[in-house]
């Protein structure tokens, strides 16, 4: 049975937590009703924040084959809303309320040829896809980007696993990757998945659509939390719910619009669906728009954003004019 988008909750056990990069933990979970993931499958978990539970979703990295252990990797980001610090604080014996494998990302099987496109962390949504296609003697190349080999997880299991079908980029040594060259790789007959950075996606995006390639053959998952600018504390206000909310760097404007008690509709909380738009009436400061649902006609615009991993920044240069510079400050209407 295969990973579906139906929403079943479980407890799970921490069976280990171990480094595998820098600021990367490897995380061993034992769920109550098993079922197997398939590539590009994430499962949703409740972590604790300040004591109070929230929700967070990471890719599964591998799932044996009934199901009955499912790895997750987790980043301790610098910035952290607090779910990942949590993550890392996990250990052996411990309970999680956990879903079932849930499938956005699904791998279509049977392309003539593909190719693998991970940033960073992204790795844990494309290795599955990766060994899935070893396994089926497929023709595929993984490319694989980091800004360190320390920072990269899981980096030498993948070059015994994949030999001379995986490309590494790494900035520190130079080998920074070209991504108009990477997609001119590509023709009618190749499929490209990716997962990582919003600068990376949004490049190879770009560079595709300029090459008049079929955008069905472009697939990708975000994970919500990367942006043009650094994350800066802003101000937003909402004058038909009376509403004058600050935003710090380590929450959303979502969330912090649902802490003071604003009912917003929502869905996936990586700037993917669209569901959490709202209309911006004013704006001191500038968009960091960190959605890949908008075109870049529609960001341009800077109409409308979404409110789940979008931000507003002090300038369109992502740093603060002058010292004494106060935050940005939007005004908008939820839809």
């Amino acid at each position: 049975m295969a990973a579906t988008n139906i929403e079943t909750w479980q407890s799970a056990t921490v069976k280990q937590v171990v480094p595998v990069a820098d600021g990367i933990a490897r995380i061993v979970l034992e769920p109550s009703l098993p079922l197997k993931a398939e590539p590009g499958s994430h499962v949703d978990l409740m972590v604790k924040i300040d004591g109070e539970p929230a929700k967070r979703s990471y890719s599964v990295v591998e799932s044996n084959h009934d199901g009955t252990r499912l790895v997750i990797s987790v980043m301790k980001a610098p910035l952290s809303r607090g779910g990942s610090i949590f993550m890392h604080g996990l250990v052996p014996g411990q309970r999680l309320e956990i879903t079932q494998p849930l499938q956005n990302f699904p791998l279509r099987v049977g392309a003539r040829r593909y190719i693998l496109l991970a940033g960073g962390i992204g790795i844990t949504a494309i290795a599955n896809m990766a060994a899935v296609l070893k396994r089926l003697k497929a023709d595929y190349t993984l490319v694989y980007v980091g800004r360190s080999r320390s920072a990269m997880a899981y980096l030498k299991k993948l070059s015994e696993l994949h030999g001379e079908r995986l490309e590494v980029h790494v900035d520190d040594e130079g080998s920074s990757l070209g991504v108009p060259a990477l997609v001119d790789r590509a023709d009618a007959d190749t499929e490209l998945y990716m997962c990582g950075p919003i600068r990376l996606m949004d490049a190879v995006r770009r560079s595709w659509v300029g090459r008049e390639l079929d955008l069905p053959n472009l697939r990708y998952e975000t994970f919500g939390n990367s942006g043009w600018y650094d994350p800066e504390e802003f101000i937003v206000r909402v004058p038909k719910l009376n509403l004058e909310v600050k935003v710090p760097q380590g929450r959303s404007m979502l969330e912090a619009l649902e802490d003071a008690g604003a009912e917003m509709m929502f869905d996936c909380r990586k700037g993917e669906c669209g569901l959490c738009e709202v209309r911006i009436t004013e704006l001191s400061g500038a968009i960091d728009h960190r959605d890949v649902f908008y075109s870049e006609r529609q960001q341009r615009q800077g109409t409308k954003m979404n409110c789940c991993v979008s931000r507003a920044v002090t300038s369109p240069t992502g740093s603060r004019s002058d010292a004494g510079a106060g935050p940005a400050v939007i005004t908008i209407e939820p839809n």
